[in-house]
């Protein structure tokens, strides 16, 4: 495993690490779940990342990494390696690239996650697996949180990381979010929204989103209307998208993904319905999974290595 890459790639929910190799093959991938504190965020994110690094590095004594790759939630400024602000992990305005290079004296290639994630999908997954050239696209990553990774005309879209914030556009019937607005998808259309909705509604404790659409197939009408005004507010986004940037193609990860044709199948009769002269994309499942921020976090470390020889 030679050179090797020291990957982390940073959720609402959770960190995933792993060692990757120079073909960009992952080893020792490791997860565990996103400390919040009140205060501080950027530091404390900081130092689990030094446990998981020190961890990979005790299971893979031999390795000597010569860059890391960091992916992060939020709204994400990569060219000057700031997390401008989480609105999931609270910070704000923090130097991540900088602080995460003085803790491994190692040159961090840094991004947004969901942007990185996208990269990864259109060139080694789902984009790959099309068959033909996809130059329009949006990658819609649905968990914790919601966010799109953008692709006009071949480039992708960052305008200073403020790009491709979906869940945090306003929907009908969204509600009040953490970030400060009211009625932001991702109070209704995402993973977390809807398990937590079925909760509230049901009075019954759900371990995610999976088991809410168990109890909508299994008859449940509080799960049956969660599940069908999730569907409601991610067609709106998706066909705005559509009205905007018009992709041809439509690539859904996440968590939320996890439910496959029960997810897809009805965005697709949906999006139909509402769009009219519109080019109607296809809808697809990402293909690389929980791996596609790792597999991004690695081209930004290779990118970050190359730099610094």
């Amino acid at each position: 495993m030679n050179p090797q890459y020291l990957l982390f790639d940073v959720g609402g929910t959770d960190i995933k690490a792993a060692f990757s190799d120079a073909a960009g093959t992952l080893h020792g991938i490791r997860r565990i779940r996103t400390q919040r504190v009140a205060t501080d965020a950027a530091h404390a994110l900081v130092e689990q990342l030094k446990t998981l690094g020190a961890e990979l590095m005790a299971d893979f004594p031999e390795s000597k990494p010569i860059a890391v790759g960091l992916l992060v939630c939020g709204i994400v400024d990569e060219a000057n390696g700031i997390g401008v602000f989480s609105a999931n992990l609270g910070w704000r305005d923090a130097p991540l690239r900088q602080l995460v290079a003085d803790a491994f004296a190692l040159p961090v290639g840094f991004g947004h996650d969901v942007l990185g994630a996208g990269v990864a999908e259109l060139r080694f997954g789902a984009g790959k697996e099309l068959g033909t050239a996809v130059d329009n696209a949006a990658v819609l990553i649905i968990g914790t949180g919601i966010a799109a990774a953008l692709f006009v005309d071949g480039h992708p879209l960052s305008a200073g990381g403020y790009a491709g914030e979906l869940g945090h556009g306003a929907v009908p019937g969204g509600l009040s979010c953490p970030c400060g607005a009211h009625g932001c998808l991702e109070t209704i259309g995402s993973a977390g929204a809807i398990a937590k909705r079925y909760e509230q509604k049901a009075g019954v404790h759900v371990a995610g989103a999976r088991e809410v659409l168990n109890a909508r197939d299994a008859g449940d009408q509080i799960a049956v209307r969660i599940w069908d005004e999730a569907i409601a507010a991610l067609t709106f986004s998706i066909a705005q998208l559509c009205c905007s940037i018009a992709p041809q193609v439509v690539i859904i990860g996440g968590g939320l993904a996890q439910a496959g044709e029960a997810l897809l199948q009805p965005l697709r009769e949906a999006l139909g319905q509402k769009l009219t002269y519109q080019r109607l994309p296809e809808l697809v499942a990402a293909q690389l999974g929980q791996d596609a921020g790792l597999r991004g976090a690695h081209l930004k470390a290779v990118a970050a290595g190359a730099q610094s020889t």
